[in-house]
């Protein structure tokens, strides 16, 4: 029934656009079964035919507007066109065709997907039917409303080929070269230049320090992706613009440890999702932000911006690449809301389904490069952020407890900071106040 509806709010996107009478917008009214409350949705450029607002009831969790802001009006019958992509992406790179021509496509299937410097991007079908034509190809530069397949509408079959993704066709190899016959008088040999050739122009882009070497053997060439450029230039900025600047220290992490093995099983049964250690450290660094604002704050021009809210930003690697999405609100939520968060950003950074949306904004960000083992690192700022707080591997240690040397549980952990707007003495209180949280948790429930 919801796909029945998004139907039909982009057909009637089409017809409207096409005609040259008044437009006169309509309120569709949905009921959502499951939240008992009424959504009302206008379309832009065009009508919903009848005079009497619709009422349509579906039980599906998917919110209603979703796929409704697209290109309808600038697309033809049964056109498929690049979706919107963000206001910050205006373009982006045919990664991959998943649908041939012939193939049967379902109403909102996938067929291609578009790499971004930011995230990966699905064009689906609004149409369920036959796929005509792909007029795009991969590696192409599109925008969002360039047309990439043209589908005949009509019933799917359900026999859809398997997804293939479309490679780029190798080049045609040379024509072979004919025989030259031996002339019976050689010409003379042309007389050598007085001086030597100049050399050939080096290639637009290359520089001393980038030579275009050719390949050898055991080695390959491959173009970085759209994401591993935008993450490099946006490292290299950080240090072309901030005064870096690292500060260390060392947690005990016996308490916290000994608090996630008596209340794991517990704390799984009622939330549904597993306890760790990355809550905590969000809650330490919630605790230690408001102790020293100006860890989360960031200049602008000649200003400071100081922020009153507290949006955390968790460095996540995938194999295409760092993302780093945002628990907005941390600052209002507990330890499971935490957790459940951190779940279902993790699950769609992974499986590539995560959008710009869920990546944007963040005053302060965690990297936690213990998961892969790294014992100490000096991680680099997440701009336009002014710090980030590196997490290391846990190892025992030996530690001297009052008089004895005992051997605990330890982390290493790293603050780097923009020393143009922290100083060392706030750089070093602020990591002070998260080992003091993470080695006493009870501080997190007083607020202390």
């Amino acid at each position: 029934m919801e796909r029945a509806f998004l139907r039909l709010l982009r057909t009637s996107a089409i017809r409207a656009s096409r005609s040259s009478r008044a437009r006169v917008l309509q309120p569709a009214v949905v009921k959502g079964s499951q939240q008992g409350v009424r959504h009302y949705i206008s379309i832009a450029d065009g009508t919903l035919s009848g005079a009497e607002p619709r009422s349509i009831r579906f039980s599906s969790s998917r919110p209603i507007w979703e796929g409704c802001r697209g290109f309808a009006s600038e697309a033809g019958p049964g056109e498929v066109v690049v979706p919107f992509m963000g206001d910050s992406v205006p373009d982006g790179n045919l990664a991959a065709i998943l649908k041939q021509a012939g193939d049967s496509v379902d109403m909102d299937e996938v067929i291609a997907q578009i790499e971004t410097d930011k995230v990966t991007i699905d064009v689906r079908s609004p149409f369920a039917g036959t796929i005509e034509q792909i007029v795009a190809n991969v590696g192409d530069t599109v925008t969002p409303g360039t047309k990439v397949a043209i589908v005949k509408e009509g019933v799917s079959s359900g026999k859809s080929t398997a997804p293939k993704k479309q490679e780029a066709t190798p080049p045609p190899p040379p024509p072979p070269v004919a025989a030259k016959t031996t002339p019976a008088a050689p010409p003379p040999p042309p007389a050598k230049p007085a001086t030597p050739p100049p050399p050939p122009p080096r290639a637009s882009g290359a520089g001393p320090s980038e030579p275009q070497l050719p390949p050898k053997g055991g080695e390959r060439r491959v173009p970085m992706t759209r994401l591993r450029k935008r993450v490099a230039t946006r490292l290299k900025d950080s240090q072309n613009t901030f005064a870096l600047l690292t500060t260390f220290n060392e947690i005990d992490m016996t308490n916290l440890m000994d608090l996630r093995a008596q209340y794991k099983d517990a704390f799984l049964e009622k939330h549904g999702v597993k306890l760790g250690f990355m809550s905590g450290f969000v809650k330490a660094a919630v605790s230690a932000l408001h102790q020293l604002p100006a860890v989360n704050a960031v200049i602008d021009g000649d200003d400071i911006i100081y922020r009153d809210y507290v949006d955390i930003s968790i460095a996540v690697g995938t194999e295409k690449g760092l993302v780093v999405p945002v628990i907005r609100g941390a600052d209002k939520m507990n330890f499971a809301e935490i957790e459940k968060t951190i779940n279902i950003l993790g699950k769609k950074a992974n499986s590539g389904t995560i959008s710009i949306d869920d990546m944007a904004g963040g005053t302060f960000t965690i990297s936690n490069g213990g998961v892969y083992g790294s014992l100490i690192s000096t991680p680099i700022i997440n701009p336009p952020q002014s710090a980030i707080l590196g997490m290391h591997s846990i190892q025992k240690r030996p530690v001297v407890i009052g008089k004895e040397i005992v051997a605990r549980p330890m982390m290493y952990v790293a603050l780097t900071y923009d020393h143009r707007l922290i100083d060392g003495r706030e750089a070093v209180l602020f990591l002070r106040a998260i080992k003091d949280a993470v080695e006493d948790p009870r501080r997190l429930l007083l607020d202390i």
